[in-house]
């Protein structure tokens, strides 16, 4: 507790109040014909309520503090009943915030008045975000819901649980390792479903492409290529290019997390690589600005999240990782090199994964650099066959080229630098 500046911690305890009393006051502003059950003064008075109760233990002890929070509590209670009479129709939010007020302004009198304001900000923000909160909510669907659950579960409630020890042979397969990477790229494709969600696809065929290309470019180059048609060349090969391109930066975030010591051989060419892709994006993109605009393509998530996919991810993921291990021991640099071209065939996300947890349990870092590249070669091989076969020789024409010049331009840097 500060006794050399209490002033402060008071004043601090008091903007607590009113700040989240200014929001109630706003939000309750229509409510003209009765009075509120707490406005700004209220909420100012809990706020210094509470700080002065926490000033108060130093003298008179903990249980002063106690029975000042229980007759809040019952005044609140008893407000509350009085309330409810005269409008049955009433919530239980003003009344929760009043006490909360009371605790954020001891708070700021126990040596955490940045914390107590901190959190008093987000009190204010959460209560102002009641209508968009509840439309949200409305626009939810079962499915999105159940996604974002699942989600938590695997991330809060199992993971913590997972042994964190190596198993099998060459002890590679570490639960909590696995899980946990698992978790990183359900993350990242919730947050690119979350995002689409929110936007739509009327924006756009380059934000759709954007958006999906963080969840799974492969699936977004086959669902942009199926539109072809002569008036869409133009925005599709921008979209085929922008999601192709949004898998380099994704491969550096996943890398990032995992192992950041292969950042710095490894930045400069999946830049530079999709610098190009993001360059001749753009031109299609100006090119296609004043044609008449079409529907976007339809997300290819149809699910936000399933615990189906994940656990064949975690698999895929096991299997690779003893894959590379036991390359590297029976067949050298080479094996995992083939190891990384073939995963790319189908996945991008497991082979990197695999690869930069491997760099730290004895792999070679400059070969998992180079694996983690031809895995993003092959994985843009296949994209292109995509595009050729889906899409036809015209949209073949404006995107091939530049790919194969984006993925020259990343293999001469990752040689030269």
């Amino acid at each position: 507790m500060s006794l050399e500046f209490p002033v402060v911690d008071l004043a601090t305890a008091l903007g607590v109040g009113l700040l989240i009393g200014t929001e109630r006051e706003w939000a309750g502003r229509v409510q003209e014909e009765r009075e509120l059950t707490a406005g700004i003064r209220t909420f100012g008075l809990a706020g210094l309520f509470g700080g002065l109760a926490a000033l108060s233990i130093g003298t008179l002890g903990v249980g002063a503090w106690i029975a000042m929070f229980a007759l809040l509590a019952l005044l609140v209670i008893a407000g509350y009943l009085a309330e409810v009479r005269l409008n049955r129709d009433h919530g239980l939010t003003t009344e929760f915030a009043l006490m909360v007020t009371f605790l954020l302004g001891s708070l700021a009198l126990a040596e955490s008045a940045l914390l107590a304001a901190a959190c008093a900000i987000v009190v204010a923000l959460l209560l102002s975000l009641k209508a968009r909160l509840r439309r949200a909510l409305r626009q939810l669907s079962p499915a999105e819901l159940s996604g974002a659950l699942k989600l938590l579960f695997i991330s809060v409630v199992l993971l913590p649980n997972l042994p964190n020890q190596g198993y099998g042979p060459w002890q590679v397969f570490n639960p909590y390792t696995t899980w946990w990477m698992v978790v990183l790229i359900a993350g990242i494709g919730f947050a690119a479903y979350v995002a689409i969600r929110l936007l739509g696809t009327r924006h756009g065929l380059l934000v759709t492409a954007l958006l999906g290309g963080m969840v799974s470019s492969t699936a977004m180059t086959l669902t942009l290529s199926r539109l072809d048609a002569p008036r869409l060349r133009a925005a599709l090969a921008a979209g085929l290019l922008a999601t192709s391109a949004l898998m380099f930066p994704r491969i550096l975030l996943e890398v990032g997390v995992v192992n950041p010591t292969l950042l710095s051989s490894l930045l400069a060419p999946l830049l530079v690589a999709c610098l190009v892709y993001a360059a001749c994006a753009l031109v299609y993109y100006r090119q296609a600005g004043r044609q008449p605009e079409e529907p976007a393509a339809e997300s290819p998530l149809q699910n936000p999240f399933e615990l189906g996919p994940a656990l064949r991810f975690a698999a895929l993921l096991v299997v690779i990782l003893f894959l590379v291990e036991g390359a590297r021991r029976w067949l050298g640099d080479i094996g995992v090199y083939l190891v990384a071209l073939l995963s790319g065939l189908t996945d991008v996300d497991a082979i990197t994964l695999s690869l930069a947890h491997s760099a730290q349990d004895g792999l070679s870092q400059a070969v998992a650099v180079r694996g983690i590249f031809l895995a993003a070669l092959a994985n843009s091989l296949v994209k292109a066959g995509l595009i050729a076969l889906v899409g036809g020789r015209a949209l073949a024409a404006r995107t091939m080229p530049f790919m194969a010049g984006g993925l020259a331009a990343g293999l001469l840097t990752l040689l030269l630098v």
